[in-house]
């Protein structure tokens, strides 16, 4: 070691300290890799290996019409209703993808993916540009409203650019790397990223998954190059139209199908240079080259005697069907016809129009500014992958790799932080269901889960995998910081003097939910007495669930007793201390909806009566004092969305978008027997046994839905009739989802 006297006493007394050491020694002070590496504060090579248990929201899956044998090559299915019954279903999950990737490399899912073959293939296309703009575009009528990003994908996405090139690269890193352990031996990865980072991602991969390089050897394949517009216009630069896929494998064997580019004009005008008399375009290829070589077979042209390679009869057969070429020196070549020609083998510029970009006016387009075509993820999904493979996609945006996943008959994984994304991909792959069906063809059915509690307990600090009566310990005590968090978020005043309740705002007291349940009727029940005895009037209860039929019932039970109560929705947003220290955590509260369901015999509908929503965007002062004359702006505000013009002169003025009710519906779908299916999870313990346990709640069975699309904005108000096989009291759920995301569900009995 290389270190004077004096240098080691100054290292020793910075260690002593505690202090960091200079990076000039940690050439001198540590073994140095043989390969280049990317080094950034705080890197590290732990990742989490935490096992959270999936909880199973929702199951989707459009009846098929029924066969004798009531199965087909890829699962079974119940014949009488049409849904499957067995075999892999896929998975559409919503949460923080380190957390849902981990969870799925460590926990009880693994088995599953295991037993559909392993994951053979996962493409992410992770948000890469620093000043991109995470809002979306909702129609209102005639109206374009601007949905701002819920907070958690803000500080996600935006804050950790904003913290540095380095906090991005941490963030793939760790997800990089909890991925390759998930892929089988044989797995392919293609991750696509902009010119922003595609040095760094380079650098990352290489140390993740290796060089590669040479056939054999795991690591890199290919830096792809897809042109992603036709033309930009930059400013001191040339214009930059193209983002980077890198292809990587896990191991030295792997799939890799022939796939095909369409040819250029000057690639066409170069090689298929002739035309026979009919204007077909041809090229003229050596016969050797074309595998019709053989012994040496006289022939005879123009006179010439030659010697050919191809027996004689193969050359007469040829040249009756107008397949062979005669060059000017009568050799003759094999023609090979353009509009024969699958293409060119796929190279690593990809600018054809088959791998196009998604066009505004296009019906594929979702209204994501992200959006990858279905062309794109097509070739990458055929060239790395088999029918009934299982792929992944962890940052899945709209959907398009589930979708073409879908078409292209393979298994798949989908995972996105954003509720929004989640809901269109649902929405997407229902359509992609129905057309499949329309044309015949298996389609599998999907699921939809989330970590719920469980991932609430995790940010709390709770090992959800603890024993119960350790976590309750625990809970007890992180309690008070919990109800800390969540009354700093709601920006109310913690109080001590007047139980049950946490917290105090604006002349209202606050009770703080459980983290791990949801709040009832009778909870509401018990403050709303409590209240009376303080002869206090309002009171706002938070939590992040609700008992289904919560609302209207128990508001309109406290207000008959004088007590206005608050039923308000915690976001996820509140476990991250940058969104509450900036005060971006907004609280909804819980929607209203009424249906009614109609009885004939033994067939039901279901009618959507009301649908009620209380939320707000913009402080709608600022936003008039901000607005020019001559300007206008859409918002929400008091439940409404509102267009807010401010004309030439100044005077402003207010217009109501939403005309009724319905306008704030985008989906909704109906259980016609809920509460028949438990939602049970497997949990694995500290030990890494396994257990089953009921969350306490019911799987939510799609049987029926309507939605809004893009191109198609009409939504049926009353469902299709249902016929039950007999008679008895059964309970129908309705879940809603308003045009942003949101859900809410109600349950309703009936009797026949």
């Amino acid at each position: 070691m290389s270190l004077t006297d004096r240098e080691k006493e100054q290292l020793k007394a910075m260690i002593d300290a505690g202090q960091p050491l200079p990076p000039r020694y940690k050439a001198v002070l540590f073994d140095q890799p043989h390969e280049a590496e990317l080094i950034w504060p705080g890197k590290t090579s732990e990742v989490t290996n935490v096992v959270l248990p999936f909880q199973s929201i929702e199951q989707i899956d459009e009846p098929r019409a029924g066969t004798q044998a009531g199965t087909t090559d890829l699962f079974a299915f119940d014949q009488a209703t049409g849904r499957q019954t067995g075999g892999w279903a896929n998975k559409l999950i919503w949460g923080d993808n380190k957390l849902v990737i981990a969870s799925l490399k460590n926990g009880p899912l693994r088995r599953q993916i295991e037993d559909a073959g392993g994951l053979k293939l996962v493409y992410i296309d992770p948000p890469f540009d620093v000043g991109a703009d995470f809002s979306f575009d909702i129609e209102v009528g005639d109206e374009s409203f601007t949905k701002q990003p819920s907070v958690i994908e803000e500080v996600a996405y935006r804050d950790t650019w904003g913290a540095g090139t380095q906090s991005y690269v941490h963030m793939l890193y760790e997800r990089l790397c909890l991925i390759r352990d998930l892929l089988s031996p044989d797995g392919s990865l293609y991750v696509h990223v902009g010119w922003q980072v595609s040095g760094y991602v380079r650098v990352i991969l290489d140390e993740i998954f290796g060089k590669g390089g040479a056939p054999g050897l795991p690591g890199f394949r290919n830096e792809i190059a897809w042109k992603c517009t036709s033309a930009h216009s930059d400013s001191g630069r040339y214009g930059i139209n193209w983002q980077t896929i890198f292809y990587y494998t896990k191991g030295g064997s792997y799939t890799l199908n022939e796939t095909y580019q369409e040819y250029d004009q000057d690639y066409v005008d170069q090689y298929y240079r002739y035309k026979d008399p009919s204007g077909r375009r041809f090229m003229s290829d050596n016969l050797n080259a074309a595998g019709l070589q053989g012994g040496g077979y006289p022939y005879e042209w123009k006179g010439i005697k030659r010697t050919w390679r191809c027996p004689p009869e193969t050359m007469k057969r040829l040249d009756e069907e107008g397949k062979i070429f005669y060059t000017k020196n009568g050799v003759p070549r094999l023609k090979r016809y353009l509009d024969e020609a699958k293409g060119l083998s796929c190279q690593t510029l990809w600018a054809d129009k088959a791998v196009q970009y998604v066009v505004s006016w296009g019906q594929e387009n979702t209204g994501y500014e992200t959006q990858k075509s279905e062309s794109l993820l097509s070739r990458i999904i055929d060239a790395s992958s088999k029918p009934g493979d299982l792929i992944a996609d962890f940052f899945c945006g709209s959907g398009t790799t589930l979708a073409v996943a879908e078409k292209l008959g393979r298994k798949w994984i989908g995972a996105d932080l954003g509720r929004f994304a989640i809901h269109t991909s649902r929405k997407r792959m229902i359509g992609v269901q129905r057309g499949l069906q329309e044309a015949g063809k298996p389609y599998r059915s999907f699921e939809i889960l989330n970590l719920g509690k469980y991932e609430r307990q995790y940010f709390a600090g709770i090992d959800p995998t603890l024993p119960e009566e350790q976590r309750r310990a625990i809970s007890l005590q992180k309690e008070e910081h919990y109800l800390t968090l969540i009354l700093s978020a709601y920006k109310a005043e913690r109080v001590f003097q007047s139980p049950p309740f946490h917290g105090k705002k604006a002349g209202a007291l606050v009770l703080v939910g459980p983290i791990d349940a949801p709040v009832t009727q009778s909870q509401v029940h018990e403050a709303v007495e409590a209240a009376r005895k303080l002869r206090v009037s309002k009171l706002d209860i938070l939590g992040f669930e609700f008992e289904m039929g919560i609302v209207p019932h128990a508001q309109d039970e406290a207000r008959a007793k004088g007590v206005n109560v608050a039923l308000r929705y915690i976001p996820k947003d509140v476990f991250d201390r940058r969104a509450v220290d900036k005060g971006q955590v907004a609280f909804y509260d819980v929607a209203y909806v009424d249906v009614q369901p109609v009885v004939k015999g033994a067939s039901v509908t279901v009618r959507l009566k009301d649908f009620g929503v209380y939320y707000r965007q913009d402080d709608v002062g600022a936003l008039i004092e901000s607005l020019k004359n001559g300007g206008s702006k859409v918002t929400v505000d008091a439940g409404q969305v509102v267009k807010i013009t401010k004309d030439k002169k100044g005077v402003v003025s207010r217009e109501v978008l939403t005309k009724a009710w319905s306008d704030w519906v985008d989906y909704w779908a109906v259980d016609f027997d809920f509460e028949n299916r438990k939602e049970i999870v497997r949990i694995t313990e500290a030990d890494g046994a396994e257990r089953e346990a009921w969350t306490g709640g019911y799987i939510f069975e799609n049987e029926w839905q309507s939605f809004r699309t893009r191109q198609e904005r009409t939504l049926e108000l009353t469902s299709a009739p249902h016929d039950y096989p007999k008679k008895g009291r059964y309970k129908i759920g309705v879940k809603v989802i308003d045009i942003f995301g949101n859900d809410t569900t109600k349950v309703v009995e009936v009797s026949l």
